[in-house]
């Protein structure tokens, strides 16, 4: 809080109380923590992840209180609830739409945000809704809930790794955990500026310091801007930091499962690179100098070394291999390939590449969408078992079994939102009867409005005046989901058995989720509300059936894991070197 600068977020932090870990005051309004009241239900998601910014879903908004709204007016440009008013507590929020938007700008700024969604479905009046924690999202690993339901597929940053830096005799020990992947690495017998030169190329999520760092090799426990470490020590001084005791990756593996909520049990594997015959990491000033740690007024070597339109997980390869030049028969063996490389004379693929950190959360979460399954199947081409299982699943060409219903009489753009969700994702031939149940309740449902609406427009259009008359469409109203009647000026005067007398006998006012009147135009009656009913939850149905392959998908996929993994490595390396290749031959 005492970062803050944005002058609204200044004034909200003078509303904040210390008692609490939402630093709600409960003698303002809204403030109360009591049992049963939202703000407590808030306190004890808060309570197990207290380093997060809290986000919760309240209707169609996701809201948070206290120091979190606080947080989320300074750093994601959002205005709080209510405007200023100083009897309030703090309180700010996004709407659903805006939430990705949201999570980028907190990560951005290093924070992790902690999601909590509502539990979707009726309820009973009065009631309160049901929540539960949907996810996470941290810089270099983005929040996924609901992934499997989209139609997108989504960037996933570099990841960042939980930092741990100690000395021991050798010289400096830099330890790397990734969360996602559940690894770790660590790096031995390295210089100052080594170190120095590793934090400035890798942004990391947390940086941890062992109190070994304190003591110099003389024996003394003063570590400061002069002397001995003195490099090392203006970098991390410059960033936010705790310390650790005790075994130096003992203590910071609990420290990581302390920060992402990990059972003690879930083990990490140690994935260090043997520095035997391995040269050393660039020193910083050379570093600098090629540009691989951006500088303004240096170019970038790599932008000499791969073509314009090569960007992404290759990029960071080439850079990696600059910075930490590999044991020397691996170097020539990546020689030796691009020589190869530089012969070849057919056309080269245009490599799939997907992020290890990626494939692992998506199938770990099993969240893992049609878009996904279908650049997995591509990466994995020559992967007989995997590619012909996704394959069995997933739709990968619009057939013509999986077309969008449609009728006359009913608006496009209402099947279109309703089924656009899930057709075309799976094979049909696994949703036969979900189908089947779809297509009878679209059919009874244009039958119903044929019969209760067509004779009322019929009538309208017969009886049209040409200023002022009556009016009657057939519409989508697309906030509520429904297809009804609007009109006015249709009901007779005098009731003569007239063609279409009786269909507006039985027409009554739409009424929205909460039962309130939608507004004086729009109609419908009890046959068409009992058929959109029937087609809303035909079609819930076969969505749910729909993510429950995928979701099934990806935990069959969890055993083939470390092929997937090796499969994504090896294609980064070889578009990485392909892209090289390339420009080379275009340009000498």
């Amino acid at each position: 809080m005492e970062f803050l600068r944005k002058p609204s977020s200044v004034l909200l932090a003078n509303r904040l109380t210390y008692c609490n870990l939402l630093g709600v005051d409960p003698s303002l309004r809204n403030g109360s923590i009591k049992e049963g009241t939202l703000n407590s239900e808030m306190l004890q998601f808060k309570s197990k992840f207290p380093r997060e910014v809290l986000l919760c879903r309240v209707g169609d908004f996701y809201e948070a209180i206290g120091f979190d709204a606080c947080i989320l007016v300074e750093y994601a440009g959002l205005n709080p609830f209510g405007g200023l008013r100083s009897d309030s507590i703090p309180k700010a929020g996004c709407p659903v739409v805006n939430l990705r938007q949201t999570l980028d700008d907190l990560t951005r700024n290093g924070f992790s945000v902690c999601v909590v969604e509502e539990v979707q479905g009726p309820t009973q009046a009065r009631a309160r809704k049901s929540r539960f924690i949907s996810g996470h999202a941290h810089p270099g690993s983005p929040y996924v809930f609901g992934l499997v339901g989209d139609d997108q597929d989504l960037d996933f940053p570099e990841p960042m790794p939980v930092v741990g830096i100690s000395r021991s005799a050798k010289g400096y020990c830099i330890i790397s955990v990734y969360e996602t992947m559940k690894t770790y690495s660590v790096e031995d017998g390295l210089t100052e500026e080594a170190v120095v030169t590793k934090l400035r190329t890798c942004r990391c999520h947390h940086l941890f310091l062992h109190n070994s760092l304190k003591s110099s090799s003389s024996g003394t426990s003063r570590w400061g801007e002069f002397g001995e470490g003195g490099l090392l020590w203006g970098e991390c001084n410059a960033r936010q930091k705790e310390w650790l005791d005790g075994n130096p990756i003992d203590e910071l593996l609990f420290k990581v499962k302390e920060l992402y909520g990990l059972d003690d049990d879930i083990p990490f594997r140690n994935v260090t690179v043997v520095s035997e015959n391995r040269p050393r990491p660039l020193h910083l000033g050379t570093a600098t100098q090629i540009g691989a740690i951006p500088t303004e007024g240096i170019p970038c070597l790599l932008k000499v070394l791969l073509p314009p339109h090569c960007s992404g997980l290759p990029v960071l390869y080439i850079r990696d291999l600059l910075l930490n030049p590999p044991a020397y028969e691996i170097s020539s063996d990546i020689q030796e390939a691009c020589r190869l490389m530089m012969s070849i004379t057919c056309s080269i693929p245009d490599f799939t590449c997907i992020s290890s950190a990626k494939l692992v959360k998506l199938l770990e979460l099993r969240e893992a969408n049609h878009v996904e399954f279908c650049k997995i199947k591509s990466m994995v081409n020559e992967c007989g078992e995997i590619s012909c299982r996704i394959s069995e699943i997933v739709s990968e060409h619009g057939e013509s079994d999986q077309k969008i219903s449609s009728y006359p009489i009913i608006p496009n753009d209402f099947f279109e939102d309703m089924e656009s969700s899930w057709k075309g994702r799976v094979k049909r031939i696994h949703l036969e009867e979900a189908y089947a149940e779809v297509e009878k309740a679209a059919d009874a449902l244009s039958l119903a409005i044929t019969e209760d609406f067509l004779p009322i427009i019929s009538r309208i259009r017969a009886t049209m005046a040409p200023h002022g008359g009556t009016k009657g469409e057939i519409l989508y109203a697309r906030e509520h989901e429904a297809v009804w009647f609007k009109g006015k000026r249709f009901i007779p005067t005098v009731w003569a058995g007239t063609a279409g007398e009786e269909q507006i006998k039985h027409l009554r006012p739409a009424l929205d989720s909460k039962g309130k009147k939608v507004g004086e135009e729009w109609f419908t009656t009890m046959r068409v509300e009992n058929a959109i009913a029937r087609y809303h939850e035909a079609s819930a149905k076969a969505k749910l059936r729909v993510l429950e392959l995928l979701r099934g998908l990806s935990s069959e996929l969890q055993s083939k894991i470390n092929i997937l993994i090796f499969a994504s490595v090896l294609i980064v390396i070889a578009k990485a070197l392909f892209s090289h290749v390339r420009l080379v031959k275009q340009t000498y």
